[in-house]
């Protein structure tokens, strides 16, 4: 790989495990942060607002009224952004709270419990009661941004459907955005001689109906 580049790959195993490795090396002092923004939706369509999320976080990222972070960890207990536990998406997302009206939604990258280091843990587990379909978010990297659909409006369109307000989330495993301005959280600058390299993992299943 020639210096500063970067390379993505995805892998699809009998498993039924969505692999996706980012590579990048770089020949000056670089900012690197990357993730992927797939929309799911385990009903294959309408509302994702009775999926039922655990996210592995007891803080997450604040942000300010144009969703830039604060730099604060806010913990999650007694909040909407408390998901330790199962709890449907449209459970609290109507409260009146801040960080819900900065992002209009849930637009937040979460803390994960893991330790230091690269370990791959589980960060997210999502369920569509009716159906059953699960899909868990293992990844190597310290924090998730769950996205709510908060601005899809029907412009999108494909799969013979346009996709409406809430009819999709993200779960995009990453470090902590606005990480160079933020010298409290994990560094992201690749140096020249280092290399980047993460993997995260969406595995698809099935539960029984609830």
């Amino acid at each position: 790989m020639r210096p500063g580049s970067a390379t993505v790959t995805y892998k699809l195993l009998d498993s039924n495990e969505l692999v996706v490795r980012f590579h990048a090396v770089t020949d000056k002092a670089t900012p690197v942060n990357l993730t992927q923004h797939s929309y799911f939706n385990l009903a294959g369509g309408g509302s994702i607002l009775d999926h039922v999320l655990t996210i592995d976080a007891d803080a997450f990222v604040a942000i300010d009224s144009e969703s830039i972070p604060t730099g604060a960890l806010a913990p999650v207990e007694g909040t909407p952004f408390d998901f330790r536990s199962p709890r449907p998406i449209g459970a609290g997302i109507q409260e009146a709270d801040i960080q819900l009206a900065n992002g209009q939604g849930y637009d937040h990258c979460f803390a994960l419990n893991k330790p230091q280091g690269k370990a791959m843990t589980r960060a997210a587990r999502v369920l569509e009661p009716r159906s059953g379909r699960v899909l868990e978010l293992f990844t190597e990297e310290p924090g998730v941004q769950f996205y709510s659909g908060n601005f899809l409006d029907r412009s999108l369109a494909g799969k013979g459907q346009s996709y409406a307000h809430r009819s999709g989330f993200c779960l995009e495993p990453q470090h902590f955005p606005d990480s160079p301005n933020q010298p409290q959280f994990p560094s992201v600058i690749l140096r020249p001689g280092e290399v980047y390299q993460t993997e995260s993992r969406f595995r698809f299943s099935t539960d029984q109906p609830g």
